[in-house]
Protein backbone atom coordinates (compact mmCIF):
# COMPACT_ATOMS: atom_id res chain seq x y z
CA UNK A 1 0.00 0.00 0.00
CA UNK A 2 1.55 3.15 -1.23
CA UNK A 3 -0.94 5.83 -0.76
CA UNK A 4 -3.95 6.48 1.46
CA UNK A 5 -7.64 6.19 0.25
CA UNK A 6 -9.88 8.43 1.90
CA UNK A 7 -13.59 8.36 2.42
CA UNK A 8 -16.22 11.25 0.98
CA UNK A 9 -15.05 14.49 2.95
CA UNK A 10 -11.19 13.35 2.94
CA UNK A 11 -11.50 11.13 5.77
CA UNK A 12 -8.87 8.10 5.32
CA UNK A 13 -10.78 4.49 5.51
CA UNK A 14 -10.16 1.70 7.72
CA UNK A 15 -10.79 -1.70 7.89
CA UNK A 16 -11.18 -3.95 11.16
CA UNK A 17 -9.59 -6.89 10.12
CA UNK A 18 -12.36 -9.28 12.60
CA UNK A 19 -15.95 -10.65 12.77
CA UNK A 20 -15.69 -9.82 16.14
CA UNK A 21 -19.45 -7.55 16.90
CA UNK A 22 -18.12 -6.88 20.20
CA UNK A 23 -14.97 -5.06 18.38
CA UNK A 24 -17.08 -3.44 16.24
CA UNK A 25 -19.38 -2.07 18.53
CA UNK A 26 -15.64 -0.70 20.74
CA UNK A 27 -14.87 1.08 17.93
CA UNK A 28 -18.40 2.48 18.11
CA UNK A 29 -18.58 3.01 21.42
CA UNK A 30 -15.56 5.72 20.83
CA UNK A 31 -17.02 6.99 17.78
CA UNK A 32 -15.16 5.05 15.37
CA UNK A 33 -17.04 3.56 12.23
CA UNK A 34 -15.10 0.82 10.18
CA UNK A 35 -15.44 1.52 6.76
CA UNK A 36 -15.33 -2.36 6.01
CA UNK A 37 -15.39 -6.05 8.32
CA UNK A 38 -12.62 -8.02 6.76
CA UNK A 39 -12.91 -11.42 8.58
CA UNK A 40 -9.77 -13.25 7.74
CA UNK A 41 -9.45 -17.32 8.37
CA UNK A 42 -6.62 -18.04 9.97
CA UNK A 43 -5.15 -21.48 12.14
CA UNK A 44 -5.41 -20.03 15.50
CA UNK A 45 -3.97 -23.63 16.92
CA UNK A 46 -0.96 -22.22 19.13
CA UNK A 47 2.47 -23.18 18.73
CA UNK A 48 4.50 -25.93 20.44
CA UNK A 49 5.33 -24.36 23.69
CA UNK A 50 3.90 -20.95 22.30
CA UNK A 51 3.06 -18.63 25.41
CA UNK A 52 -0.58 -17.11 25.72
CA UNK A 53 1.32 -14.24 25.49
CA UNK A 54 3.10 -14.34 22.53
CA UNK A 55 -0.34 -15.98 20.69
CA UNK A 56 -2.12 -13.24 21.24
CA UNK A 57 0.54 -11.00 19.75
CA UNK A 58 0.78 -13.27 16.64
CA UNK A 59 -2.58 -13.99 15.85
CA UNK A 60 -3.01 -10.10 16.01
CA UNK A 61 -0.39 -9.08 13.78
CA UNK A 62 -1.57 -12.12 11.14
CA UNK A 63 -5.04 -10.53 10.72
CA UNK A 64 -4.17 -7.22 10.13
CA UNK A 65 -1.60 -8.43 7.68
CA UNK A 66 -3.72 -10.50 5.86
CA UNK A 67 -6.23 -8.04 6.03
CA UNK A 68 -4.23 -5.97 4.59
CA UNK A 69 -2.91 -8.30 1.75
CA UNK A 70 -7.07 -8.26 0.86
CA UNK A 71 -7.09 -4.81 0.96
CA UNK A 72 -4.36 -4.24 -1.49
CA UNK A 73 -5.89 -6.24 -4.16
CA UNK A 74 -8.79 -3.74 -4.09
CA UNK A 75 -8.58 -0.57 -5.87
CA UNK A 76 -11.39 1.03 -3.37
CA UNK A 77 -9.34 -0.07 -0.01
CA UNK A 78 -5.48 -0.13 -0.97
CA UNK A 79 -4.51 2.60 0.82
CA UNK A 80 -6.80 2.02 4.03
CA UNK A 81 -5.49 1.35 7.40
CA UNK A 82 -6.12 -2.28 8.49
CA UNK A 83 -6.47 -3.19 12.40
CA UNK A 84 -6.30 -6.42 13.81
CA UNK A 85 -7.10 -7.95 17.29
CA UNK A 86 -6.67 -11.03 19.18
CA UNK A 87 -7.71 -12.37 22.66
CA UNK A 88 -6.18 -15.00 24.43
CA UNK A 89 -7.50 -15.81 27.78
CA UNK A 90 -5.71 -18.62 30.10
CA UNK A 91 -4.47 -19.65 33.58
CA UNK A 92 -0.86 -19.98 33.90
CA UNK A 93 0.61 -20.94 30.35
CA UNK A 94 -2.48 -22.94 29.41
CA UNK A 95 -4.17 -21.98 26.79
CA UNK A 96 -8.51 -21.89 27.26
CA UNK A 97 -9.65 -22.67 23.59
CA UNK A 98 -12.38 -19.85 21.89
CA UNK A 99 -15.74 -22.72 22.89
CA UNK A 100 -17.76 -24.27 20.12
CA UNK A 101 -19.31 -27.34 22.80
CA UNK A 102 -21.27 -26.89 25.99
CA UNK A 103 -18.23 -29.84 27.24
CA UNK A 104 -15.49 -27.31 26.58
CA UNK A 105 -17.40 -24.01 28.10
CA UNK A 106 -18.17 -25.78 31.18
CA UNK A 107 -14.39 -27.55 31.41
CA UNK A 108 -13.52 -24.21 31.20
CA UNK A 109 -16.16 -22.38 33.87
CA UNK A 110 -15.06 -25.29 36.32
CA UNK A 111 -10.96 -24.38 35.65
CA UNK A 112 -11.79 -20.52 36.25
CA UNK A 113 -14.16 -20.81 39.51
CA UNK A 114 -12.90 -19.29 42.53
CA UNK A 115 -9.51 -18.63 40.51
CA UNK A 116 -7.47 -15.97 39.21
CA UNK A 117 -6.66 -15.86 35.33
CA UNK A 118 -5.45 -13.55 32.56
CA UNK A 119 -6.32 -12.00 29.46
CA UNK A 120 -4.20 -11.24 26.56
CA UNK A 121 -5.19 -8.93 24.00
CA UNK A 122 -2.69 -7.98 21.01
CA UNK A 123 -3.39 -5.22 18.55
CA UNK A 124 -1.95 -4.80 15.19
CA UNK A 125 -2.19 -1.48 13.06
CA UNK A 126 -0.83 -1.91 9.58
CA UNK A 127 -0.80 1.72 7.69
CA UNK A 128 -1.98 2.81 4.38
CA UNK A 129 2.03 2.93 3.55
CA UNK A 130 2.89 -0.82 4.99
CA UNK A 131 4.14 0.15 8.31
CA UNK A 132 3.04 -1.72 11.45
CA UNK A 133 2.42 -1.01 15.15
CA UNK A 134 1.82 -3.06 17.78
CA UNK A 135 0.48 -2.96 21.43
CA UNK A 136 0.04 -6.25 24.25
CA UNK A 137 -2.88 -5.53 26.84
CA UNK A 138 -2.53 -7.81 29.63
CA UNK A 139 -5.52 -7.86 32.37
CA UNK A 140 -6.01 -10.04 35.55
CA UNK A 141 -9.46 -11.39 36.30
CA UNK A 142 -10.62 -13.41 39.20
CA UNK A 143 -13.80 -15.06 38.97
CA UNK A 144 -16.12 -16.12 42.14
CA UNK A 145 -16.14 -19.77 43.02
CA UNK A 146 -18.77 -20.89 40.95
CA UNK A 147 -21.61 -23.27 41.77
CA UNK A 148 -23.16 -25.93 40.12
CA UNK A 149 -26.23 -24.10 39.36
CA UNK A 150 -24.79 -20.99 37.83
CA UNK A 151 -22.66 -23.35 35.65
CA UNK A 152 -25.58 -24.88 34.79
CA UNK A 153 -27.43 -21.65 34.19
CA UNK A 154 -24.54 -20.19 31.99
CA UNK A 155 -24.45 -23.11 29.92
CA UNK A 156 -27.98 -22.75 29.21
CA UNK A 157 -27.76 -19.33 28.31
CA UNK A 158 -25.25 -19.72 25.28
CA UNK A 159 -23.13 -16.92 25.71
CA UNK A 160 -20.14 -19.05 25.71
CA UNK A 161 -20.73 -19.97 22.44
CA UNK A 162 -17.36 -18.99 20.29
CA UNK A 163 -15.99 -17.05 23.72
CA UNK A 164 -12.21 -17.53 24.48
CA UNK A 165 -12.67 -19.11 28.29
CA UNK A 166 -15.86 -19.64 27.60
CA UNK A 167 -18.07 -16.73 28.89
CA UNK A 168 -18.11 -12.94 27.60
CA UNK A 169 -17.36 -10.56 30.13
CA UNK A 170 -20.40 -7.63 29.18
CA UNK A 171 -22.96 -10.28 29.82
CA UNK A 172 -23.88 -12.34 32.76
CA UNK A 173 -20.86 -13.94 33.56
CA UNK A 174 -19.89 -9.96 34.22
CA UNK A 175 -21.69 -11.05 37.88
CA UNK A 176 -18.81 -13.99 38.25
CA UNK A 177 -16.16 -11.26 38.47
CA UNK A 178 -14.70 -11.04 41.83
CA UNK A 179 -11.78 -8.44 40.83
CA UNK A 180 -10.29 -6.92 37.84
CA UNK A 181 -6.97 -5.18 37.14
CA UNK A 182 -6.30 -3.81 33.76
CA UNK A 183 -8.22 -2.81 30.57
CA UNK A 184 -12.08 -4.11 30.75
CA UNK A 185 -12.71 -3.31 26.83
CA UNK A 186 -9.42 -5.65 26.59
CA UNK A 187 -11.23 -8.57 27.71
CA UNK A 188 -14.39 -7.81 26.39
CA UNK A 189 -12.17 -7.77 23.03
CA UNK A 190 -10.59 -4.47 22.04
CA UNK A 191 -8.36 -2.37 24.30
CA UNK A 192 -9.45 1.11 23.77
CA UNK A 193 -6.88 3.42 25.06
CA UNK A 194 -3.76 1.91 23.47
CA UNK A 195 -5.90 1.30 19.78
CA UNK A 196 -6.82 4.87 19.56
CA UNK A 197 -3.13 5.78 20.47
CA UNK A 198 -1.95 3.66 17.69
CA UNK A 199 -4.54 5.04 15.30
CA UNK A 200 -4.13 8.54 16.17
CA UNK A 201 0.15 8.35 16.44
CA UNK A 202 -0.27 7.05 12.64
CA UNK A 203 -2.00 10.00 11.78
CA UNK A 204 -5.64 8.63 11.57
CA UNK A 205 -8.46 11.22 13.04
CA UNK A 206 -9.41 9.12 15.87
CA UNK A 207 -11.40 11.48 17.23
CA UNK A 208 -12.89 13.14 14.41
CA UNK A 209 -16.39 11.29 15.00
CA UNK A 210 -16.79 12.90 18.23
CA UNK A 211 -17.17 16.35 16.56
CA UNK A 212 -19.67 14.90 14.15
CA UNK A 213 -21.83 14.63 17.55
CA UNK A 214 -21.85 18.11 18.76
Amino acid sequence: MTGTTTREGGRPLLILASASTRRLELLQQIGIEPDLLLPCDLDETPGKSEAPRLLAARLAREKARAGARVASADPAFSGAYVLGADTVVCVGRRILPKCETSVEAGDCLELLSGRAHRVYTGVCLVTPKGRERARLVETRVRFKRLSALEVEAYLRSGEWRGKAGGYAVQGLAGAFVVKLVGSYPSVVGLPLYETVSLLAGEGFPALAGWFERA
